[in-house]
């Protein structure tokens, strides 16, 4: 008798302790999915959604399509991301708070393009993107600049694009100021550039070549006669100029040049 009343006695308690810890567990406030907040901090800057027609601007510009490989650095919501991803480029974000990447992931699955669509958790400044052939930002252009060295050791021809801030001296190549569904909005376009500085020997001469970035002059000797190099132009690997009235146009690989001057095939070689 005494047994059973102790059994009883315990299994009441047990089942008042069990409807207690169920009342504490439904009155805890459950927790709020995240939700981005326009002007939050981030890591170096805070967090501004880009317009979408802003977005698709900057994949216009940098030509995005199924044969590249873009990565946005600062990627936020993923918005960037997957709407490069939806013109068929793998597609890569780079975004520092953890929520954020949880939320891109699940945009992307909702597009669909989460096959082509991946976000990195991690910081911009310590994450390997060289196999990128694309690049978006929406940074400072403090930030733009601390960048840029990295950028300019990418292969040549790589396109970058950037909302509203520049590189600095670095100046764009392309810019475009307001258009059809972002009225105030600014887009910079830039093609990384081969590196040329140098001389160059010449069947008939040398170039002697100075480098600003895309921009080029120096002098050449043709024939034993130095002129001056004038209309310089880099456009990633492929270049400009003209030397004693001849035009030169030609495609830079490595340390070899070839291309077309005044109706003529032309090669150098930086020695």
């Amino acid at each position: 008798m005494r047994f059973t009343q102790s059994v009883t006695r315990s299994l009441a308690f047990a089942a008042v302790a069990a409807t207690a810890t169920l009342g504490i567990a439904l009155a805890q406030p459950s927790k709020k999915p995240f939700e981005p907040q326009v002007g939050q901090p981030g890591k170096d800057v805070i967090w501004v959604p880009t317009p979408q027609a802003l977005v698709e601007k900057m994949l216009d510009l940098t030509k995005v399509s199924a044969n590249d490989v873009h990565y946005d650095l600062g990627s936020g919501d993923g918005r960037t991301v997957i709407a490069a991803a939806k013109r068929g480029a793998q597609a890569f974000g780079v975004e520092y708070n953890p929520d954020m990447v949880a939320l891109s992931q699940a945009n992307a699955e909702k597009e669909k393009v989460s096959d082509r669509a991946t976000f990195i958790n991690g910081d911009i400044f310590k994450t390997d993107f060289s196999k990128a052939n694309v690049i978006t930002l929406y940074l400072l252009t403090s930030l733009n600049a601390k960048l840029r060295p990295t950028i300019l050791e990418m292969r040549p021809g790589t396109r970058v694009a950037s909302n509203s801030f520049d590189m600095g001296d670095w100046r764009p190549d392309t810019t475009v100021n307001g258009f059809e569904g972002c009225q105030y909005c600014t887009a910079h376009y830039w093609i990384v550039p081969a590196r040329v500085a140098g001389t160059w020997k010449l069947d008939n001469g040398e170039l002697r070549l100075q480098q600003r970035f895309q921009v080029i002059n120096g002098t050449a000797v043709i024939g034993g006669k130095e002129v001056p190099i004038t209309d310089g132009k880099l456009t990633g690997a492929e270049i400009a100029f003209t030397a004693g009235g001849t035009k030169y146009t030609g495609k830079i690989d490595g340390n070899s040049m070839e291309g077309s001057a005044g109706g003529t095939t032309f090669r150098a070689t930086r020695g």
